[in-house]
């Protein structure tokens, strides 16, 4: 956008850019690590762009004892400068770090541990190693039961582990191994089809379906039973325990489990100019970063569409945004639930794909149009009550096997006073179930590569 007169550093501690949502296949053996990840150097040589291989530690917006300008800590993890520290100045600042795992949020949880993930494509072939072991095993007349789901009270990306449950089921299925198969479904979703967005109405064949409906069905078509309203408290060898909202405790064996953790923000630091911690300003306990949104705490009944942020703006610092996974929205779009014994139990709010991609954009472009103008004010918005969004899920592989449900919501964020009875438009959200979806799956994966790769055309190609 503004050419190479000003320079773009990007801090980042991976060498490799991935395509996560690619990990699925990953984590059932039908893509190799190699097909979802690439370098990262060479696309940022090829745009002039400076990369810097380093933890971001900490953030420093008014300077510090030797200089005036703002700046970043950041400890290089790249092998030549292991462990060398630098000062960063900037003029624009974007946090746009994606989550920490945070695996220890609940005990026993992790790859490390008692339980798989899918959220990295090293997890994701972990899985597949230990997938394998159970097809195996089932292959040799061995019964398994395998838990998939969320593994923390509070976790998000519910459609992730969602479809790794469905895709289990095909692999499983295609063997012929069913019958030796349990295959459950754990998620801290009220009801289910949630997907931490609180829900939505769809439209499906001319009816409008409650996304409860829609998500029930295709997990009894794959013989998948569920667990919900639950929140895991722990992980040991073979059992998970976890407490509903009724307030009991309960426990589940298992021999396979993949369960996703709860997200954190990069847990950065901020000092001001006279190095005073600052951490609590700029970020909120979790380490996810303020923007322009309103986190005056409310009852749910008093939510409203303009709690939302529109322009990923610091409050205390106008020269600095967040973007993705890396903002602190205002609340949950799912009703807040707490069990019988104050165990918070709700999925947090989704904020990566597509409305990561759209939020990265417009951070862009305000910046640019800052800078070309001279002007603080935000032209372009990227409200997540305004954006709408697609999602496919998909089970299986390949052109003529396997399907997918495609669901599309708009807005992301329901919008009550807008659409007071379904809170979204109704003829813009809506559920598909067939091959056609599994077929797109596949070409966003080669799509969105070779957008991410900056090759011919790159720019023309949506988020």
């Amino acid at each position: 956008i503004l050419g190479k007169k000003h320079d773009v550093i990007v801090v980042s501690p991976n060498s490799n850019y991935q395509w996560v949502p690619s990990n699925i296949w990953v984590g059932v053996g039908l893509m190799e690590p190699n097909e979802v990840k690439f370098k990262l150097a060479p696309v940022y040589k090829k745009q002039g762009i400076i990369y810097k291989q380093a933890l971001a530690k900490s953030i420093h917006p008014e300077g510090g004892a030797e200089t005036d300008k703002p700046f970043v800590k950041i400890s290089y993890v790249e092998e030549a400068k292991q462990g060398e520290e630098e000062v960063v100045e900037f003029d624009y600042l974007v946090n746009g770090t994606g989550p920490a795992l945070n695996f220890a949020g609940t005990p026993g949880l992790g790859p490390d541990l008692f339980t798989n993930s899918v959220c990295t494509y090293d997890h994701a072939a972990h899985s597949w190693k230990n997938l394998e072991v159970s097809l195996t095993k089932m292959e040799n007349g061995e019964h398994q039961t395998f838990l998939i789901g969320t593994g923390h009270p509070m976790a998000t990306c519910q459609g992730a582990a969602f479809e790794y449950a469905l895709n289990i089921a095909f692999e499983v299925d295609k063997r012929n191994l069913s019958h030796l198969a349990d295959i459950i479904w754990i998620t801290n979703e009220y009801e289910l089809g949630d997907f931490g967005m609180g829900g939505a109405y769809i439209k499906r064949g001319g009816y409008i379906t409650p996304t409860k409906v829609f998500t029930e069905s295709v997990l009894a078509e794959y013989g998948i039973r569920w667990i919900k309203r639950a929140g895991v408290q722990k992980v040991e060898e073979g059992k998970a325990f976890y407490e509903l909202l009724d307030g009991t405790y309960h426990e589940q064996e298992f021999d396979f489990a993949m369960l996703i953790p709860g997200f954190t923000g990069s847990k950065m630091k901020a000092f001001d100019k006279a190095n005073n911690d600052i951490t609590d300003k700029i970020f909120v306990p979790n380490g996810m970063m303020r923007v322009d949104a309103d986190y005056t705490p409310k009852p749910y009944e008093e939510w409203k569409a303009s709690d939302w942020p529109e322009i990923y703006q610091s409050p205390e610092y106008d020269f600095m945004y967040a973007s993705g996974i890396a903002f602190a929205p205002p609340h949950t779009m799912s009703k807040p639930m707490k069990s019988a014994n104050g165990t918070p139990i709700t999925p947090t709010p989704p904020r990566t794909g597509m409305p990561s991609g759209v939020i990265g954009k417009v951070v862009a472009q305000n910046i640019s149009y800052r800078i070309k103008t001279g002007k603080k004010d935000h032209p372009h918005k990227a409200s997540m009550t305004k954006q709408a969004a697609a999602c496919i899920v998909s089970a299986g592989y390949g052109f003529t096997k396997g399907q997918a449900a495609t669901m599309t919501v708009s807005p992301i964020v329901p919008d009550w006073e807008k659409y007071p009875k379904y809170g979204r438009d109704i003829n813009a959200t809506v559920g598909v179930i067939g091959l056609a979806g599994h077929w797109m799956k596949l070409f966003m994966h080669y799509m969105f590569i070779y957008k991410a790769k900056a090759k011919f055309g790159w720019s023309i190609i949506p988020e």
